[in-house]
């Protein structure tokens, strides 16, 4: 028979699966906006690609469109922590720990 704390878990991890299902584009790096009368490209995108820094020129569409995909990327970050976190809070409720000299605390798992 199943926990009764077992149900809210699945139930928040089913509710991130669904949120997951609905990202949209990704990318990584930062936009960076020069104030208007600034010399220099007005909208620069800058990236880390083997350990060294990359910058590109955009026009304010992509600057826009970019700075959505970040944004996205590191919301989908967030929630790929919050479903391993899950993951071995439901593993550690479904499962009994096996006999140990000592038990396994909830920093060692990163539940805390």
């Amino acid at each position: 028979m199943p926990s009764p704390r077992l149900a809210p878990l699945e139930a928040r991890y089913a509710a991130l699966r669904h949120e997951l299902a609905s990202t949209g584009y990704l990318s990584h790096g930062s936009v960076y906006r020069r104030p208007a009368g600034q010399s220099g490209n007005r909208f620069t995108w800058s990236t880390k690609v083997k350990a060294k820094t990359v910058s590109l020129a955009l026009s304010e569409e992509q600057a826009d469109w970019l700075e959505k995909a970040i944004t996205e990327h590191r919301r989908v970050q967030k929630l790929l922590l919050e479903m391993r976190r899950l993951s071995r809070q439901i593993m550690r409720t479904r499962f009994p720990d096996p006999e140990r000299r000592s038990p396994l605390s909830k920093k060692v798992l990163r539940l805390i």
